[in-house]
C-alpha cells in the first residue's frame, strides 16, 4: 500500500501538542493540506456535533508512539493506532490485542487520525460516525524492527515492532493478509500476532477486571460514558 501523497500546501506553522508518553508537551509543525492522508477521516465527521478533534497532519511524529482505544461502538472493538508520517495510521481489531503469541488477532485497516486522536476519550453521539464510548485503553512508544522506517513497512504491508506501554509490551508485527484493488470498496485485512519473547503470556485474557480502565483517567467504559471525573493519572493507571 502506497504512502499518502501530500499536496496544496495552504499555512506551515510551528505549535505545541502533547503527547501521551510522559504528558509533556513536544513541538511539531502544524501542516494544513488538501488531499493529505486526513481527508476520509474528515469527510466522515461532523465537528459541531462530535467531540473528536479535527486535527491536522503533523510534519514531525516523534517520539514515536501507539495508542489502543476500546471503542464500544455498534460492536465493542479496540482501535489500534500508530504514529507515522504525522498521523495515526489505524487498525480496528475486533476480538482486542492478545500477549499470546499463539492467538492472531484479525485488524481491518481504517482511516488514518490526527495525533490529537491519541489522547481522545469520551461519547461519541448517537447519528454520529462511529458512535459510542471511547476510551484510551493503552498507550506508550514503539520501535519499529527489521531496519526499516514506520512508513516503509506500512507500504510493503508487514510492521516489526517493540511496543512499550502499559499493559502491551514487546514484540508485535502487523502483517498485511492480501492486497485489495484500488477500486475495491473491501477494507484491507491484516493479522496483529505477539512475538515469543519474555513479555509473552500463553493465559493472557483481555476480559480480565485488571484491563478494565483507562489509562489515561483511570476510568471504565461506564463511568466515561456517564462523565465521571477521572480517578488517577495516566501514568498511575494500570
Amino acid at each position: 500500500m502506497a504512502s499518502a501523497s501530500f499536496t496544496a500546501v495552504e499555512t506551515v506553522r510551528p505549535v505545541r501538542m502533547l503527547l501521551p508518553e510522559h504528558g509533556v508537551m513536544k513541538h511539531a509543525t502544524d501542516i494544513r493540506m488538501t488531499g493529505t492522508a486526513l481527508e476520509e477521516y474528515h469527510r466522515k465527521r461532523r465537528f459541531t456535533e462530535t467531540p473528536e478533534p479535527a486535527g491536522r497532519v503533523r510534519r514531525s511524529s516523534r517520539p514515536r508512539i501507539f495508542v489502543i482505544q476500546k471503542h464500544d461502538a455498534s460492536r465493542l472493538h479496540y482501535d489500534f493506532r500508530l504514529t507515522i508520517n504525522g498521523v495515526l495510521a489505524s487498525w480496528a481489531i475486533p476480538k482486542g490485542p492478545s500477549m499470546n503469541p499463539s492467538e492472531k488477532r484479525l485488524a481491518v485497516r481504517t482511516e488514518d487520525h490526527p495525533l490529537e486522536y491519541a489522547q481522545f476519550e469520551g461519547v461519541i453521539p448517537a447519528g454520529q460516525y462511529g458512535a459510542g464510548t471511547v476510551m484510551v485503553w493503552d498507550t506508550g512508544t514503539y520501535k519499529p524492527q527489521d531496519g526499516l522506517p514506520p512508513d516503509e513497512q506500512l507500504a510493503r504491508g508487514k510492521i516489526d515492532m517493540v511496543l512499550q506501554g502499559q499493559k502491551l509490551r514487546g514484540g508485535f508485527t502487523l502483517v498485511q493478509t492480501g492486497k485489495r484493488s484500488d477500486h475495491s470498496s473491501q477494507k484491507e485485512r491484516w493479522l496483529l500476532i505477539k512475538h515469543r519473547d519474555e513479555h509473552a503470556d500463553p493465559s493472557w485474557d483481555i476480559e480480565s477486571p485488571r484491563f478494565d480502565r483507562s489509562v489515561l483517567t483511570g476510568r471504565s467504559l461506564k463511568e466515561i460514558e456517564s462523565d465521571r471525573p477521572k480517578k488517577i493519572s495516566a501514568r498511575g493507571a494500570r
